[in-house]
């Protein structure tokens, strides 16, 4: 009963270590796609010094996304006022 790493500990870390792992990676992985950065600085977040660092990095560069365009139409102006109906 003392000792510190049981069986069962290292079935616990072989089965919920990877999903910790992947929820922790994932949000990453999108956001750095889609902010333009290399997607595998997601893999990064999991060193806790480096995640800062990274996050820092992120936040104060130049983003490489294209702003969205104008839409092509024209809003329409409104029907000019009817003559009242008799």
């Amino acid at each position: 009963m003392g000792d510190l790493l049981q069986p069962w500990h290292i079935l616990v870390l072989l089965f919920i270590l990877p999903i910790f792992l992947i929820v922790a990676i994932v949000p990453y992985w999108m956001i750095f796609k889609k902010a333009g950065f290399a997607p595998a600085l997601s893999l990064l977040m999991i060193i806790p010094g480096v995640s800062l660092v990274v996050l820092f990095v992120v936040a104060f560069s130049d983003w490489k996304v294209m702003p969205v365009p104008p839409p092509s139409w024209q809003i329409q102006p409104p029907y000019p006022p009817q003559p009242p109906l008799a």
